[in-house]
């Protein structure tokens, strides 16, 4: 089986503050502090409803509908992780289920996005872990490789580095690269301010006199 595995050096860490505040905001906040640019594909979103997220993003690249780069992936995870897989949106094989899920939240991880197909809806939704995913199917994966854990991957037209920020929502998912995290989220948080001071004089002039 080739096998590739690699770690990117990540010369801007993201300080933990500035993700769980990008993660408090609206994604679509955080697209249009990114002039709409890093925001995935529509077709790759919440695989349940209320599912949300916000994390630094953790790599693998897999052979199409084949998950074996995702169990090797699972040890390289951290707190507060989000794994990023590039299935090249093969949607008639699952990459990852409940199982998997279980194994993930266990070694902190906070999300998953998969450019690919997912299973087990109803259980992901019951144990509260935020998946992200192009498809779903109860057709389990090939588990023989190839795969590459660490390299810059593409889902859904947007290309992922570790140590980017991963933020998800009901919307969709964006993508924050590090090195422009704490810019983004003063744009995104202006924003944000600014469409709830609107929406609240929208409110007041609706009111009866």
């Amino acid at each position: 089986m080739e096998v590739e595995r690699m770690t990117e050096k990540t010369e801007h860490a993201v300080p933990r503050e500035i993700v769980d505040r990008l993660g408090a905001l609206p994604v679509a906040n955080v697209g249009d502090a990114m002039q709409r640019l890093g925001v995935v594909e529509a077709e790759i979103g919440a695989v349940w409803r209320g599912a949300r997220t916000a994390g630094t993003a953790r790599t693998v690249e897999v052979a199409g509908g084949d998950n074996a780069g995702v169990h090797e992936a699972i040890d390289s995870l951290e707190p507060g992780d989000v794994l990023v897989v590039n299935g090249h949106g093969v949607r008639d094989r699952a990459l990852v289920g409940e199982l998997i899920a279980e194994r993930l939240r266990a070694r902190g991880c906070v999300g998953l996005v998969v450019d690919g197909a997912v299973r087990d809806v109803g259980d992901l939704e019951e144990i509260g872990f935020p998946v992200f995913a192009r498809a779903v199917t109860p057709a389990g994966p090939y588990r023989h490789g190839p795969f590459r854990v660490g390299v810059p991957v593409a889902i859904g037209g947007v290309v992922v580095h570790t140590g980017d920020v991963v933020v998800a929502d009901g919307d969709g998912v964006a993508v924050v690269p590090a090195a422009e995290a704490a810019d983004v989220l003063a744009r995104a948080e202006a924003k944000h301010a600014d469409e709830t001071r609107t929406r609240n004089e929208i409110v007041a002039s609706a009111a009866p006199a």
